[in-house]
């Protein structure tokens, strides 16, 4: 009997599975901190024989080279990848043998990337599961421009021919397993649901109902801004990625702190939104290590800058790491646990800023509304759809570098549910702004009172030339 292991990554939205039988097995699209898989079949009592890639990633670095090296396993790479390590170069139709009874079979279906390869493995010739990477998704498919911007629409259209590969191969009870789509920037929408089978998709997923002319149009509509970290996640998978040291980092102590904001690292606090607007060390960004962690702080961070880490628990401080060198954030350059108060020195006090819901906003007297700036940083789709008349819009991924641009006066800055106004808020903190972090679901300001603004369709164009990417 054959079984297939979910290890979900929520942060970065992906899967990576791991399929077998009673001695062997596969891993599929495998995370960078390989333990995690190792520990899996371990636990099954079955040696890894197979790792496989689906494609060469663009959202996260792969763990699939050492996992093959520690393992003794044989790495399957899609042939018309362009990689630098020695790995088994797979094509269409090529087969090896899992287990007793268990075939995985390679399908070609580019369209994510040019030489993207689902894997479909089957039990006694009859096909029980597909393992669709970033090819057909849940109710969507992989986006098609994170390779080269001429090729998007080819690769558009390739993955509507692909999905239809699978749909046309595949019985409808085949379950559709693939590795993005689960909040990944790497899917071209985001869908309800974390299960699917062939014959659910066939009834709902538009690279499977509609035309191709008219899925193409509506896909490429659809795209929406890359993360900047994207840039050297190929680069990174092409060249064989090192292995990781999860050790913790070295103690930072509150004079070692300073010296490194003097410097211009960043210090970012990993504790919830709650408790570092409470209390936090004046210059620190907070990420909630609870939160996307790795997505944000890649996606904000210039690339190469050093990084230390402040949490409560030594724990928390493992679990960012384990987060962050998925994404090629490999080695922390300090960390500091405890409260914020054993964070500064002496003499010194702490930042802090106010909380406050889109009713507090509402209720604010008219006469000061004059000496206050609502910041909208949610990406320009999200504002296409409503937003609070008179507010400025820039997206978080962009305020970092253009601060400077907010208006002057007491900032109250939201975003659709509180996360990312958190973000912003740190950012805006840092630099001297008096801010007010909303920490409230954007669905409720209109209860609230506060007028909103809905775009009209030219207006909705407008908002996305501002914003070209996600």
């Amino acid at each position: 009997m054959f079984f297939v292991d979910t290890l979900e990554f929520e942060g970065l939205g992906n899967r990576s599975y791991l399929a077998g039988g009673r001695t062997a097995a596969v891993a599929i699209d495998p995370p960078r901190d390989v333990d995690r898989v190792v520990t899996a079949a371990a636990r099954r009592g079955v040696r890894i024989a197979y790792v496989v890639e689906t494609h060469v990633h663009n959202d996260y670095v792969t763990g699939g080279l050492e996992l093959a090296r520690i393992s003794g396993a044989r790495y399957l790479v899609p042939a018309d990848a362009a990689v630098s390590f020695a790995r088994t170069p797979v094509a269409d139709g090529d087969t090896v043998a899992v287990d007793e009874d268990l075939v995985l079979r390679a399908v070609a279906t580019p369209g994510h990337t040019p030489h993207h390869t689902s894997y479909v493995l089957a039990e006694s010739g009859r096909d029980v599961a597909a393992f669709t990477g970033g090819s057909l998704l849940i109710g969507t498919v992989g986006r098609p421009d994170l390779v080269e911007p001429r090729l998007t629409e080819r690769l558009a259209r390739a993955q509507h021919a692909s999905a239809r590969r699978l749909a046309d191969e595949l019985a409808d009870e085949v379950p559709v397993l693939p590795t993005h789509g689960f909040g990944s920037f790497c899917s071209s929408a985001q869908a309800e649901g974390d299960a699917t089978t062939i014959g659910a998709e066939r009834r709902t997923n538009a690279a499977l109902t509609k035309d191709v002319d008219a899925f193409v149009a509506e896909l490429l509509a659809g795209l929406e801004d890359v993360p900047a970290y994207y840039a050297h996640m190929a680069p990174a998978n092409a060249a064989g990625p090192a292995p990781v040291d999860l050790t913790p980092p070295r103690p930072a102590d509150a004079e070692e702190l300073a010296r490194r904001l003097a410097a211009g690292e960043w210090v970012v606090d990993l504790r919830n939104r709650v408790a570092f607007a409470a209390g936090h060390l004046a210059g620190s960004f907070n990420f909630e290590g609870a939160g996307k962690l790795a997505t944000y702080l890649a996606w904000l961070i210039p690339w190469g800058k050093p990084v230390t880490l402040l949490a409560e628990t030594p724990e928390q401080v493992a679990d960012a790491q384990r987060e962050l060198v998925r994404v090629g954030i490999d080695r922390p350059a300090a960390a500091a646990t405890g409260t914020p108060e054993q964070w500064v020195r002496a003499g010194e006090e702490l930042r802090s800023f106010p909380r406050a819901t889109f009713a507090d906003l509402a209720a604010v007297p008219e006469k000061e509304r004059q000496d206050l700036v609502v910041l909208d940083v949610r990406r320009g789709s999200e504002r296409a759809g409503a937003y609070i008349e008179g507010s400025v819009h820039v997206p978080i991924h962009e305020l970092h570098g253009r601060v400077g641009e907010v208006p002057p006066g007491v900032v109250w800055v939201h975003c659709a549910g509180g996360m990312r106004a958190a973000i912003a808020a740190s950012l805006l903190d840092a630099a001297g702004r008096q801010v007010v972090a909303v920490d409230d679901g954007f669905d409720a300001a209109a209860p609230a009172g506060l007028p909103l603004v809905h775009p009209e369709p030219a207006d909705r164009d407008q908002q996305d030339g501002d914003d070209p990417a996600r």
